[in-house]
């Protein structure tokens, strides 16, 4: 059927001048359920399996300083321009289980326990999207974190400070760990954010952790198939990964970007919480132009879930395409 624009004025015009309907007797309504399904999506890479399991998201007011190097109008027009509300920002949170047949692996564990509790649920829901996705913490074997920001390893500990995965050995990057747990460097943090995160940071693995933490080096594979990559800028030994199995490859990206929204289209800008944001955007550029140029899928821990996108030059910037659901894996 060929519908014109006359045919919908017409039919817009007859629905106005129809008469009411005649009242029905009323029903009882279902009540309504008030909240989301449990957040948890599968792929594959090659042999290995990939569950992405929602931490939630955080939205707050959009503030001058989120982007340093951008006018807060012109964050608001990028914001606009995708559909998404002026002065607000949301951020989304992706930890990982892969599970290669002889390992389950978690990368990065959310913001925490703590953290749903003061949002109300909205973050830190990676411990129950986890249970929902039939994946027991007692049966991993190892945690891989990619850096030492609240919302990627608050969620190594339960509500009452006990490790969240009691048999997992964890994982660490080598120069994040050297700058964390640096005497040194905590001294010579200033600001709230910054002294903060080293305070934060002991608070976490000092819980019963430092036992089971492991640092790795760059270029090397952190556990079999899942290489580790030098991405720094967001911090000294922010970590990223390549994922391969067979001829089948992801590029996990931690937080070379936040949102995609902004900083895949606009890589020049520079978030507040990278640590080095001239450093971050250089690593960012190379990061997409190899991306666009292997058209290898990536995995953004920061993308709208479940995060698994192509990435394309785009101008001065990039597109991030995300993948179609699959309701097979």
């Amino acid at each position: 059927m060929h519908l014109t624009r006359r045919h919908a004025l017409a039919g817009a015009a007859a629905f106005a001048a129809a008469p009411l309907l005649p009242a029905l007797p009323a029903k009882a309504a279902a009540p309504a359920a008030g909240k989301q399904n449990a957040s948890f999506y599968r792929y594959k890479v090659g042999d290995a399996e990939v569950t992405v399991v929602s931490d939630g998201a955080s939205t707050f007011p959009l503030a001058d300083s989120f982007v340093t190097n951008a006018k807060k109008e012109d964050v608001n027009a990028a914001l606009e321009k995708v559909f998404r509300p002026r002065d607000s920002v949301t951020i989304y949170f992706g930890p990982l289980v892969i599970n290669t047949g002889g390992k389950l692996i978690v990368v990065d564990t959310g913001n925490g326990p703590a953290a749903f509790a003061n949002s109300k649920g909205a973050a830190g829901q990676f411990a129950s999207n986890l249970a929902a996705a039939g994946v027991d913490a007692k049966a991993v074997d190892t945690v891989v974190i990619s850096h030492f920001h609240g919302d990627h390893v608050n969620g190594l500990l339960t509500a009452d400070n006990q490790p969240a995965f009691p048999n997992a050995e964890v994982m660490v990057p080598a120069v994040e760990w050297k700058f964390w747990m640096d005497d040194g460097e905590m001294s010579r943090a200033s600001g709230d954010r910054m002294t903060g995160l080293f305070k934060n940071n002991r608070r976490v693995f000092e819980a019963g952790l430092n036992k089971k933490v492991t640092p790795y080096e760059w270029g090397k594979e952190v556990v079999p198939g899942m290489l580790a990559v030098e991405t720094i800028g967001h911090t000294p030994g922010h970590t990223s990964y390549v994922l391969s199995s067979g001829s089948d490859k992801v590029f996990i990206q931690s937080d070379v970007t936040n949102n995609p929204d902004l900083f895949v289209r606009n890589p020049g800008w520079q978030a507040f919480f990278d640590q080095d944001g001239p450093q971050a955007e250089t690593t960012r550029r190379k990061v997409y132009d190899m991306l666009a140029v292997e058209k290898m899928r990536v995995q953004g821990f920061h993308y709208p879930f479940p995060g698994l996108a192509n990435i394309e030059k785009d101008g001065a910037g990039y597109r991030w395409i995300p993948t179609p659901w699959n309701p097979s894996i």
